[in-house]
């Protein structure tokens, strides 16, 4: 079996492969002016449902408004349609980030037909700009990008155990709390889960004011949960630096960031000069480089 036919498993038919190159690559001319297109119109929809949102611009622009939301709608579901079509696995696609934001910028207007209001939650549409990245190939981000997703998720173990120790000592700390304070006839430790609300809000150097405790006791613990409360700022940011220097150190550094999307599998993370995917061996086409 030659090298090319090991890596070539899967091939779409040429409209598709047409289609994927103009909807999810940048490389090409009439791939990076849909893209440009796209944006453009995803910056209008936020506005528009924005100034919806000022009392007497909707009272006087409501029918545009309404007309101008519906017009988005269509576009973006069109575009969402023909994205699944165009990809070997469309529940690969669906499930993945920029799919479920896809799919999630245009539920909001459907879902506005039975519950009024809930349209205003377009402005979701907001976080398909991270593409901008791709499209106008800011290799320099893409790869910043990529080592901070990295470090993300190398530390979410370490993450996961320090968050459950911040939970248990909160669930503590407000019932200890519920006990001093409740003893003494203090209203607004009333309960033990409001008493662990309080300890979460002055954990996390918040501090509302709307609960304080009144004895000397309550105080006293209140001071050392507020002292202890930069340590949960520290640690995590600790965890996640440490991380970062490690991952950042292991990347190639210096290299060229490739805008292509495998067709097959949706791995973006491609070098500048790949052939093949490196997840799934899918030929990475030529005309794109």
């Amino acid at each position: 079996m030659s090298s090319q036919e090991k890596h070539t498993p899967f091939k779409l038919s040429d409209f598709r492969e047409r289609l994927h190159e103009i909807i999810f690559e940048a490389d090409t001319k009439e791939g990076k002016l849909f893209d440009v297109v796209l944006l453009i119109a995803i910056f209008t929809s936020v506005i528009v449902v924005m100034l919806e949102t000022v009392p007497h611009i909707h009272d006087n622009y409501y029918t545009l408004f309404y007309t101008l939301e519906w017009i988005f709608t269509f576009f973006f579901t069109i575009e969402y349609i023909v994205r699944i079509y165009t990809v070997f696995s469309p529940k690969k696609y669906i499930f993945s980030f920029y799919g479920i934001v896809d799919l999630l910028s245009i539920l909001p207007s459907y879902i506005g037909i039975l519950i009024a209001g809930s349209h205003s939650l377009m402005v979701i549409r907001a976080l398909r700009l991270l593409r901008v990245f791709r499209i106008f190939k800011l290799g320099n981000f893409l790869f910043e990008s990529q080592v901070i997703m990295k470090s993300l998720k190398e530390s979410r173990n370490k993450i996961t155990v320090f968050l459950t120790f911040i939970i248990i000592m909160v669930t503590i700390f407000g019932s200890i709390m519920y006990l001093i304070e409740g003893s003494a006839s203090n209203d607004s430790f009333d309960s033990i889960p409001r008493s662990v609300y309080w300890a979460v809000v002055t954990l996390t150097t918040v501090g509302y004011g709307d609960i304080a405790p009144i004895t000397p006791l309550g105080q006293f613990i209140a001071a050392l949960i507020m002292i202890m409360g930069y340590a949960v700022i520290a640690v995590p940011t600790g965890i996640v630096t440490s991380e970062f220097t490690r991952a950042y150190k292991t990347r190639k550094l210096g290299r060229g960031v490739s805008t292509q999307v495998c067709s097959t599998c949706l791995y973006e993370d491609h070098d500048s000069d790949a052939r093949y995917c490196k997840i799934c061996g899918t030929h990475l086409r030529d005309s794109l480089r």
